[in-house]
C-alpha cells in the first residue's frame, strides 16, 4: 500500500508564495509520476503540474501556472514539491497530490491541503 501526504497549505496574501510538499511512502518503486491537482469550490479538479521520477515536467496551459508554479522532486525522499509564486485569489483551492505507477496503473491520492489566497 502507498500513502500520500500533502502539507504546506495555508492562508497567503495575493502576490505571496507557498511551497507545498507531497510525500509518498510505501512501495512505489523507482518509476512513477507524481502530480499536483487543485479543486476550487464548485469546479472540477484540474491538473496543475506533473513530474516523472526521471525529472520530466508538464504544466497545463491554465492561469499562467507555468510562469508562476514550479514542480520539483527529491527521489531519495519520494517527495515532490510545488513552489507557488505570485499567488492570486483564483488559486484558492484544495490542492491534491497523486502518485501514478505506470507499470501497474495504480493511482494513489492524498487527502489534500487547503490553499487560500486572500487579503
Amino acid at each position: 500500500q502507498v500513502q500520500v501526504v500533502e502539507s504546506g497549505g495555508g492562508l497567503v496574501q495575493p502576490g505571496g508564495s507557498l511551497r507545498l510538499s507531497c510525500a509518498a511512502s510505501g512501495r512505489i518503486g523507482s518509476i512513477w509520476n507524481m502530480g499536483w491537482h487543485r479543486q476550487a469550490p464548485g469546479k472540477q479538479r484540474e491538473l496543475v503540474a506533473d513530474i516523472t521520477s526521471g525529472g520530466a515536467t508538464f504544466y497545463p496551459d491554465i492561469d499562467s501556472v507555468k510562469d508562476r508554479f514550479t514542480i520539483s522532486r527529491d527521489n531519495a525522499k519520494n517527495t515532490v514539491y510545488l513552489q507557488m509564486n505570485s499567488l492570486k485569489p483564483e488559486d484558492t483551492a484544495v490542492y491534491y497530490c497523486n502518485v501514478l505507477i505506470p507499470d501497474t496503473g495504480d493511482d494513489y491520492w492524498g487527502q489534500g491541503t487547503q490553499v487560500t489566497v486572500s487579503s
